[in-house]
């Protein structure tokens, strides 16, 4: 029955097309040999037979069934209808749902007159399902856009699992390498590479659990799943990705750090793997590194002016420590990356001691840290002292040996440029004589200390303001007159109502009465009063601002940020 009324509604289509004279008996022809070779619909075989474009004819079936034409470029499609209808029956119906309305469901369809599509969805959502018409192409590329990691990566998945079998934890490496080498697996692996660099993603998680596997990327911060491989998958994964970065895939005790380098289209990108032992198989994590996403201009970070004109005093320094401080992923070395730019000029001999070297920079002597080998970030550093520089980058001051080293070379006419982990800009001073950097080292060498986060920025098409009460003003120390908005969720920002991150900055220059509180031991509570009396932004200041001109929201900034005591 099915066949019988697609072959009545293909001849009423095919007759209502030559009736209005859009097409002839000899293109009309040629498309049906199209679309016996091929398969697909009569509208695309008559598209690729010449004989009329898409528009047309999605507007002939919008006038045939008497149903509205939308154009899925402009209309604002509800994210959350999304869900509603899974990617497989979405891909087998070329439909795509656009809106709710109470009980009825929108949907978009390249054939409108589908009457067991329409039913099936109605039986899958429970729902009172209302067709609209929309070009097959313009179909595609949404279902693509917005079911695209879980639709693309289901698609790779077909067939796998009959290809690879089980590798036992207790098999030998020849298969460990062959399995690896899969052919559906290489383009598994390959897939969720390139989705994550497609999608702007910062890292790549792929999980063993007991009974299944699970694959999350970063976006803006914030890990999102995107599919659950098989288990028996499991090894075949990350044999892949051991292969590709070098790794010893015989190797399952102990973690390993490797590096793939990869050319995604036009793009250069390079991974940072770390692999991680657990106990139902290793854990990878991937770093993307995209040098084509690298902004290394602070005039575009974002910072206040008083905070931007500190740092550019302090980098202009001819000696001194310039710490940033702030956790793993806040975009410490991105900062001193943009300092090291700007000061990259050939009268200047610059060198860097880096675990591991994130980005490489023209000019720039930059020397990778291998603790195995003896190569640790004190020894470089000593190193350095010997090759004459001007300024010198130490990845993270770890311990008292690297302090000290790098508070003596900045003493000495080297500037000196660093990170800690610390929470805020006053606590890395009390930080360092804790490590057994005595007070009078710290106080004369140290130049500036700035702290950062990352919070995502709202979205700019799907902004709205929202109302905040003048008591939550007030707790938060807004002024009155300040406005809040948030994303409401689109399709550019794939409903989370955010794109992109903004960095919120606290920079504290050492001043003299800065420095006589060090040298007196002072508390990180007195330094802080001190440096904001001077007029030091704290970061829930910073974030406050930030919020107040409409670039991030209230509740990423509480989540970023403490309030000072």
């Amino acid at each position: 029955m099915n066949n019988g009324v697609g072959i009545v509604a293909k001849n009423k289509i095919a007759t209502q097309l030559l009736e209005a004279k859009l097409i002839d008996e000899a293109t009309l022809a040629k498309a049906e040999e199209i679309q016996k070779q091929k398969g697909g619909s009569l509208g695309q075989a008559l598209v690729q037979a010449g004989g009329l474009d898409e528009p047309t004819y999605t507007a002939f079936l919008s006038k045939l069934h008497n149903l509205p034409l939308v154009d899925l470029e402009k209309v604002d499609i509800q994210l959350d209808c999304i869900d509603l209808i899974p990617a497989e029956v979405a891909n087998k119906f070329q439909v795509l749902p656009i809106n709710r309305k109470g009980r009825v469901l929108t949907i978009a369809m390249a054939n409108p007159g589908n009457i067991f599509a329409i039913d099936d969805i109605k039986f899958i959502t429970g729902l009172d399902v209302q067709p609209a018409v929309a070009g097959e192409m313009a179909i595609k590329k949404s279902i693509d856009k917005f079911y695209a990691t879980s639709d693309s990566l289901a698609s790779i998945m077909e067939g796998i699992e009959d290809d690879i079998e089980l590798v036992e934890e207790s098999d030998d490496e020849d298969i460990t390498v062959q399995d690896g080498q899969n052919a559906p697996v290489v383009k598994l692996v390959n897939t969720l590479l390139a989705e994550a660099v497609k999608m702007g993603a910062s890292d790549i998680h792929i999980e063993a659990y007991e009974k299944n596997m699970r694959v999350r990327y970063r976006m803006d911060g914030i890990l999102q799943e995107v599919m659950e491989p098989p288990i028996k998958l499991r090894n075949a994964i990350i044999s892949r990705l051991k292969i590709m970065s070098e790794l010893d895939i015989a190797e399952r005790r102990i973690p390993q750090d490797g590096r793939i380098k990869l050319k995604i289209g036009d793009k250069k990108v390079d991974l940072r793997v770390s692999t991680l032992p657990c106990i139902f198989g290793e854990k990878v994590v991937m770093r993307i590194l995209d040098k084509s996403n690298l902004n290394l201009d602070l005039a575009d970070f974002g910072m206040e002016e008083k905070a931007k004109d500190d740092i550019y005093d302090a980098i202009a320094s001819p000696f001194g420590m310039v710490l940033v401080t702030g956790p793993t992923g806040s975009g410490k070395t991105t900062t001193l990356y943009s300092c090291l730019a700007k000061l990259n000029k050939p009268d200047l001999n610059i060198m860097t001691a880096e675990d591991p070297v994130e980005y490489n920079i023209d000019g720039i002597n930059q020397v990778q840290v291998r603790e195995r080998v003896g190569l640790t970030f004190a020894a470089a550093l000593k190193a350095f002292l010997r090759q004459d520089p001007n300024i010198v980058m130490v990845g993270e001051i770890r311990d008292l040996e690297t302090g000290g080293i790098a508070t003596k070379a900045a003493l000495t006419g080297h500037l000196v440029l660093s990170t800690l982990h610390t929470n805020d800009a006053p606590s890395t001073i009390n930080r360092m004589i804790d490590m057994g950097i005595e007070p009078f080292l710290v106080a004369s060498s140290t130049v500036l200390i700035m702290a950062q986060r990352l919070v995502r920025r709202i979205c700019k098409n799907c902004k709205e303001e929202v109302p905040v009460s003048s008591e939550a003003k007030q707790d938060l120390g807004l002024p009155p007159e300040a406005k809040a908005f948030k994303g409401k969720g689109c399709d550019k920002c794939s409903g989370t109502g955010y794109s992109g991150r903004q960095g919120l900055y606290e920079v504290m220059p050492i001043t003299p009465p800065l420095r006589e509180l060090i040298l007196d031991r002072a508390s990180t509570s007195e330094i802080r009063h001190k440096a904001v009396e001077e007029g030091m932004c704290t970061l829930r200041d910073d974030g406050l601002i930030k919020v107040a001109k409409g670039i991030t929201t209230v509740e990423e900034v509480l989540r970023e940020t403490a309030v000072a005591d």
